[in-house]
């Protein structure tokens, strides 16, 4: 597996579709559909609210790649830039996808692919309120379409244990280290806010190991969750380019199996 992409060409990229013309990708038909998955949503004061779009986005283009550089046949969809903000609407431009208008979205997405051929996807989410197991099940019954859904932060684990001791679950080192890497001019740290909870479940709850969603604004004022401070562009880029190679592999893997191949066959 090549770590190293190849230099990116001054035309189109055959594997990214926004960019891709018709007689490309006739002539590398691809086998393996990657969708990015976002959310549209604050993230503190100081990270863009396109940032789950962009890490999905991102790692996705990234992967197909390198993937692509060993052979590998995918292509990176558009992405979706909303995600599940049932509990964050009362902040400014935050836009939400409910369960049923995600299911409506996934389901004409895997139908269109398979009327075309193309029977594997994989949804890279960079949304930790999208809850895909559900749609998932659904959709792949009804295609017959394999779908693999990886969350951005469980990939590389021992990295990102390495690389950031406190990541955060929202805004925090992680996600700020990563947009340094990847839209450092989209990134003023001025603005952040410590991304501290004011309040949390009593604990009869928590003890229960019980789970219930956030009245965001009112648990994050800042709607951070995790402290920003101590961010570092090359943080970011070590892990998203381990990410990234990680992902690779899972694309090679795919796009190799004989068409309507059983992953646990």
């Amino acid at each position: 597996m090549p770590t190293e992409e190849p230099p990116r060409p001054a035309g189109p990229r055959a594997h990214v579709l926004h960019e891709a013309n018709y007689g490309q990708l006739l002539e590398r038909r691809p086998n393996v559909a990657v969708l990015p998955w976002g959310a549209t949503e604050a993230h503190n004061h100081h990270l863009p609210h396109g940032t789950d779009v962009v890490e999905a986005t991102e790692l996705a283009e990234r992967a197909a790649g390198l993937a692509v550089a060993s052979g590998a046949r995918p292509v990176v969809l558009p992405a979706i830039p909303f995600g599940n903000n049932a509990q964050q609407q009362d902040q400014v431009a935050t836009i939400h996808l409910s369960t049923a208008t995600a299911l409506a979205i996934l389901r004409d997405v895997t139908d269109s692919l398979a009327r075309q051929g193309i029977d594997r996807l994989v949804i890279v989410n960079g949304h930790g309120g999208n809850e895909f197991k559900p749609l998932v099940r659904d959709c792949q019954a009804a295609t017959g379409v394999t779908i693999v859904v990886v969350d951005f932060w469980r990939l590389c684990p021992d990295v990102l244990a390495a690389t950031f001791p406190d990541p955060g679950d929202h805004a925090g080192r992680l996600e700020t280290s990563l947009l340094l890497h990847l839209r450092p001019a989209w990134v003023e740290m001025e603005r952040c806010g410590s991304g501290a909870a004011v309040t949390r479940l009593p604990d009869g709850v928590r003890q229960a190991n019980a789970w219930t969603p956030r009245p965001w604004s009112r648990v994050h004022p800042d709607t951070g969750s995790g402290d920003p401070l101590g961010s570092d562009a090359a943080a970011g880029r070590r892990f998203f380019e381990a990410a990234a190679a990680s992902l690779a592999e899972l694309l090679v893997t795919l796009s190799a199996l004989p068409r309507g191949a059983d992953l646990f066959g």
